[in-house]
């Protein structure tokens, strides 16, 4: 894998996804929905349906009233509101309004908090070791504000330790992979050239193309080993394990580049 080998004496930023990159779900989210109808004394639905059901409700939702009801002023909860309750139908479950707003309360609830999530190991090392550097650190998420005001510091990746700022697509009004997201993030970080940028994500669509499209520099994670991965190595797109081969990634071309100014140096 080759890599520019001034890349990183270049960078004054680097934007980061979070789901998938940054963290990842505990168990599967119809394991959650199940649970919580059962904590409303109804039977159990069944996890992969209601899995799916949720799938289809989500995307439904997103094109009818996208980042989060954001244009429509639509108020996240009310948002969420309509999508679980979809989701459920579409698993072949109807609940009597009293029943289903327990159901929901305790859904709603879940994934506002750390519950639902673990933090990758490579995470925060990885995310201080670029603020030493002097880069600055910026999350680009497809989420709503939950995240960034409750979900990522209950997780211990708090703005100012771990990241300087985000840009949530329930909070900005645009998502990944429209190309504005990525503007929002060299705007906050100060109007960076995208040249001066790198993103990290593990989607072709929504992190890479946009991204490289912009004239940012990018990479992907493929940390569960996706049947996709192959095609994007094969393209010529740079994917990596983890964090961890991300930071040698950047090393290996810092030291290169250290390297050969010695050498000129010494002549």
């Amino acid at each position: 894998m080759s890599l520019s080998s001034s890349l990183l004496s270049k960078l004054r930023l680097v934007t980061v996804d979070v789901t998938g990159t940054l963290i990842a779900y505990r168990g599967q989210l119809g394991d959650y929905y199940c649970m919580a109808a059962k904590s409303a004394g109804m039977p159990c639905p069944d996890y992969t349906r209601v899995h799916q059901g949720f799938k289809l409700a989500y995307a439904d939702m997103s094109r009818r009233h996208p980042c989060f009801g954001h244009a429509a002023a639509m108020p996240t909860a009310e948002w969420w509101k309509v999508c679980v309750r979809d989701s459920f139908a579409r698993a072949g479950y109807e609940y009597d309004d009293d029943t289903f707003e327990r159901i929901f309360r305790r859904i709603y609830a879940t994934f506002g908090s750390s519950a639902p999530y673990t933090v990758f190991p490579d995470a925060h090392r990885f995310l201080r070791w670029l603020r030493r550097r002097g880069l600055a650190v910026g999350i680009v998420s497809n989420a709503e504000y939950r995240y960034r005001d409750v979900v990522l510091p209950a997780l211990g990746l708090n703005q100012g330790s771990e990241w300087d700022f985000g840009v949530f697509s329930g909070v900005a009004g645009v998502e990944k992979p429209d190309p504005r997201i990525y503007e929002a993030a060299l705007e906050a970080a100060g109007g960076v050239a995208p040249a001066e940028a790198l993103h990290i994500g593990d989607s072709l669509r929504k992190d890479y193309d946009p991204a490289r499209g912009l004239g940012m520099h990018a990479l992907l994670l493929d940390r569960f080993r996706t049947a996709e991965a192959e095609s994007w190595r094969r393209s010529g797109v740079p994917v990596l394990p983890d964090l961890v081969a991300a930071r040698e990634w950047l090393d290996a071309g810092d030291a290169k580049d250290k390297e050969e100014a010695e050498h000129v140096t010494a002549r």
